[in-house]
């Protein structure tokens, strides 16, 4: 796997002193009490879907500003599938509302993702990224085919947080990113956000139905996720 194109040494010291700032302001919340003490917390509190939940009702037309930054900050600080929140937005806002909520905070934390992996490079992304969900990337992405990063973002339960770090390494320009990586989620996402809603409309028949059809889809992803990444693999090698 290549780096990003080489920078020259002002861009770099330019991102290092960003890096810097960014991390001594970091650094600066673990020496105030209360507010380390939910920084800390932050982690464990966005897998709690009954708590954001409450957080979010409470900041009436505010409340879509939270919640997108919620969102981005699921996939920052906690690269799991944002299942929870995104069944929250639909419950809050409606399916449309909910979706184009979520929509926006995982773009937006998506490409915070990838700029991390752009200006920090392969040795920090090395260190947050399994190894061998790291290698398994390398192998698929090695050419960069554009359909396997689309369908990657597609697959049902695949670490599209993890994928959007490693991407930063990649040559892949940002604007394309975007538009893979948006598209990529939005049938995910919309899913999520009208599961939301039906449950908010007490539709339990039509949940239960849906639910289970995104259950089998994702059940079916995985049975044969194998088989997808042995594709993907003969496709790069065209």
């Amino acid at each position: 796997m290549r780096d990003a194109a080489p920078k020259s040494d002002r861009n770099k010291r330019i991102v290092l002193t960003i890096v810097l700032v960014v991390l001594l302001g970091f650094g600066s919340i673990y020496v105030i009490g209360p507010i380390s003490d939910l920084f800390m917390q932050l982690n464990i509190w966005l897998k709690d879907p009954e708590r954001i939940r409450s957080f979010i009702d409470n900041f009436g037309s505010w409340a879509p500003v939270v919640f997108m930054g919620i969102q981005i900050s699921q996939v920052l600080l906690a690269p799991i599938p944002g299942e929870a929140t995104g069944f929250i937005g639909g419950f809050l806002f409606g399916t449309l509302a909910g979706f184009f909520y979520s929509s926006i905070g995982l773009s937006i934390g998506s490409w915070l993702n990838f700029l991390i992996g752009r200006f920090l490079g392969e040795r920090f992304v090395r260190k947050w990224i399994p190894a061998d969900i790291f290698r398994r990337y390398d192998a698929l992405l090695k050419r960069q085919g554009i359909l396997v990063i689309l369908v990657l973002f597609l697959f049902p339960g695949f670490p599209k947080d993890y994928l959007s770090l490693f991407l930063g390494l990649s040559t892949l320009p940002t604007k394309l990113f975007l538009i893979l990586a948006t598209f990529g989620r939005m049938p995910g996402t919309f899913a999520l956000s009208l599961q939301g809603a039906l449950l908010f409309e007490q539709d339990y028949l039509l949940l239960v139905a849906l639910a289970g059809i995104c259950a089998l889809a994702a059940l079916v992803a995985y049975r044969f996720r194998e088989h997808m990444y042995q594709w993907a693999e003969k496709f790069n090698n065209k």
